[in-house]
């Protein structure tokens, strides 16, 4: 008995991967075997991407913290450690918003732990 395939989900998934690779140049946008692979590694960097872009945001949060810690007169080290003292539970990102945009209230935490 001949073999069936099932050619509308092919032409589908087909479909689907060469709608992804739209923008691609030359053959990557046009030709299956090349669009796949492409499209493909190119899902892999974006899943990569996303995990790293959360390292990259705590990292700079960190050095604003410690840049302004510093103008304080201490270090950033000194700061998490205080405020973990004195139970007090801010998170980096809110740590860094009141460094860069409100130093007046970064400068009243530091002294309240300072004390």
């Amino acid at each position: 008995m001949a073999r069936s395939a099932n050619k509308v989900a092919a032409r589908n998934r087909r479909r689907k991967f060469l709608k992804l690779a739209k923008g691609y140049w030359g053959r990557r946008k046009n030709v299956w075997t090349v669009a796949k692979n492409h499209v493909e590694k190119g899902l892999l960097h974006a899943y990569v991407g996303r995990k790293l872009k959360k390292r990259t945001y705590r990292s700079l949060w960190i050095i604003r913290i410690n840049a302004a810690a510093r103008e304080c007169g201490t270090t950033y080290s000194r700061l998490i450690h205080l405020l973990k003292v004195n139970n007090i539970n801010i998170n980096r990102k809110v740590l860094a918003d009141f460094a860069m945009n409100k130093p007046e209230v970064f400068k009243a935490i530091v002294n309240q732990v300072q004390k």
